[in-house]
């Protein structure tokens, strides 16, 4: 996959914010990220909003990811694409 670099902001349902990053780079479908990421980001494009409500089968799961996110939890994400560096084969 390619490696892309976004921003984004994470909330739970109730609006708390659990977590944010201004520069977060990964391999798109690698497994790096939660499933919800892996298959919500697919086909985006450069410079691209999108609002990803993610749950929790495609997320952390019933184990959450202590301390902020608990078990079975949806997680809300806006994520902004900010660049895109293409897989070379």
């Amino acid at each position: 996959g390619d490696a892309i670099t976004v921003s984004y902001v994470g909330k739970l349902g109730n609006g708390y914010e659990f977590d944010r990053s201004k520069s977060f780079t990964f391999v798109l479908g690698a497994g790096e990220v939660i499933k919800g990421w892996d298959q919500g980001l697919e086909g985006m494009l450069l410079g691209g909003r999108r609002t990803l409500v993610v749950p929790s089968k495609f997320g952390y799961g019933k184990r959450g990811c202590a301390p902020d996110i608990p078990g079975g939890a949806t997680l809300h994400f806006t994520v902004f694409l900010k660049k895109v560096q293409k897989h070379k084969d």
